[in-house]
């Protein structure tokens, strides 16, 4: 089939929820690096990276040959059996995770992962009341969407109760109508008051995504965390950080909750954790694992091939310091969407991020202090960028973030390339 066809054939037997990007949706066929190529034989920079996914790059060789190797052996067997591939990966998460980490549950996306960790958190307090925060996004289960706070992605009307919503450390459009830092990070202090004004006043735990990614990577001040967390604990809550974006060098740090200095009761991760293929994960520390009693299982959480995958980038991401790359590409990838701002600011209302993962927020006019989402500006480039070869994201709750997210293994020539372009793009749009 050719690329129109499969256009229609995806119109006529999807699931027309099934989101994509650009008025001509892509058609896309192969992969390489920080490369992708479409059917019509036009070849791309990626930046966004299958959602943050594609960590080490699309096929990359030495994920690619672990890969073939596990599946030459075993491609699958489910949790009911141990595998040397599984053991190897819970042996490198507790490992690289901060704290006291040690035991880890796995799960094939991150949906589930969440899902588990909420379970978890519900067994080991006997509390059932949960909190996260207004602009986060969890998934697509019946809790996943509760948990999500985005209306736009919430399908069910019927929610599960039990969830609770923080304010969210949005400093650009503050709940508060406060500014940082002489608001004393009063969003943080909220936590408490919604803790004794909607629950019982006993909670099972909070989860937080350390930047918060469809949310429009949403940067917290660095106090956020810590006063978070002390109060969550006080009232009888276990601390959970979602990595699912965030994790495995991508933030300047292995995981982004380090630039926190928070150690979580919970982690969760997916995305990122094998460079493509399907896995979650959760992680707890002993106590908290332990109590879960009941039996368990997951068929595809795993899975021997996915976690040789992950096993190997997690080898690539170490022996590379591709954290620290993250970090240096990323200062680099902020300043040049400084500049940007600084020759648009009247369209550019905010730009942010840690590391690899960067947003530039579009507003109606920055100048006159109307941030109205510009949702408008954000479509436009999406388009230019596409049309010049270059693919980027959204997210934000207004659709008018763009983010950028590259593999973290990116150098700075490819960088500059895409600042090139975002430039180009802008200029095409505004002047």
């Amino acid at each position: 089939m050719g690329s129109q066809e499969i256009r229609q054939q995806h119109k006529e037997f999807l699931f027309p929820a099934v989101k994509n990007f650009y008025k001509e949706p892509m058609v896309v066929s192969k992969g390489q690096g920080v490369h992708v190529t479409d059917m019509d034989g036009k070849t791309y920079l990626d930046f966004f990276g299958g959602i943050l996914t594609v960590s080490l790059g699309h096929a990359n060789e030495e994920v690619n040959d672990a890969v073939i190797d596990q599946l030459k052996r075993l491609s699958h067997i489910s949790t009911l059996y141990q595998t040397e591939s599984m053991v190897n990966l819970a042996i490198n998460l507790a490992r690289i995770t901060p704290g006291d980490l040690k035991k880890s549950f796995f799960t094939a996306s991150g949906t589930e992962a969440d899902e588990t960790s909420v379970m978890m958190a519900q067994i080991y307090t006997g509390n059932q009341e949960f909190i996260v925060l207004r602009h986060s996004y969890s998934g697509r289960s019946l809790l996943a969407q509760s948990m999500t706070a985005h209306s736009n992605w919430r399908a069910m009307p019927t929610q599960v109760a039990s969830i609770k919503h923080a304010l969210s450390p949005y400093c650009y459009r503050c709940p508060l109508k406060s500014t940082y830092p002489s608001c004393g990070v009063a969003c943080a202090e909220d936590v408490e008051e919604l803790i004794k004004t909607t629950t019982t006043g006993a909670i099972a735990g909070m989860m937080v995504e350390p930047v918060l990614g469809v949310g429009g990577f949403i940067t917290p001040p660095k106090e956020y965390f810590k006063i978070v967390a002390e109060i969550v604990r006080r009232y009888g809550g276990v601390f959970i950080s979602d990595e699912v974006q965030t994790g495995f060098g991508r933030t300047g740090k292995m995981f982004g909750i380090e630039h926190f200095g928070v150690q979580p009761d919970m982690m969760t991760m997916a995305k990122g954790i094998a460079n493509g293929l399907p896995l979650g994960a959760v992680i707890a520390t002993a106590e908290i694992a332990d109590s879960l009693v009941k039996n368990s299982i997951s068929t595809f959480g795993g899975n021997p091939v996915s976690c040789a995958a992950a096993n190997k980038v997690i080898e690539i991401v170490e022996r590379d310091n591709l954290a620290e790359n993250c970090e240096r590409l990323g200062k680099i990838l902020h300043a040049g969407l400084k500049k940007i701002q600084d020759k648009y600011p009247r369209e550019v209302g905010d730009v942010r991020g840690l590391g690899l993962m960067q947003a530039i927020e579009f507003v109606v006019d920055e100048t006159k202090q109307d941030r109205t989402p510009n949702t408008e500006i954000a479509d436009k480039l999406m388009e230019e960028t596409k049309k010049r070869g270059l693919l980027i994201g959204r997210g934000g709750l207004y659709g008018n973030v763009i983010r950028i997210s590259p593999a973290m293994n990116v150098n700075g020539s490819v960088i500059d390339e895409a600042i090139q372009i975002l430039d180009d793009s802008m200029a095409a749009i505004c002047l």
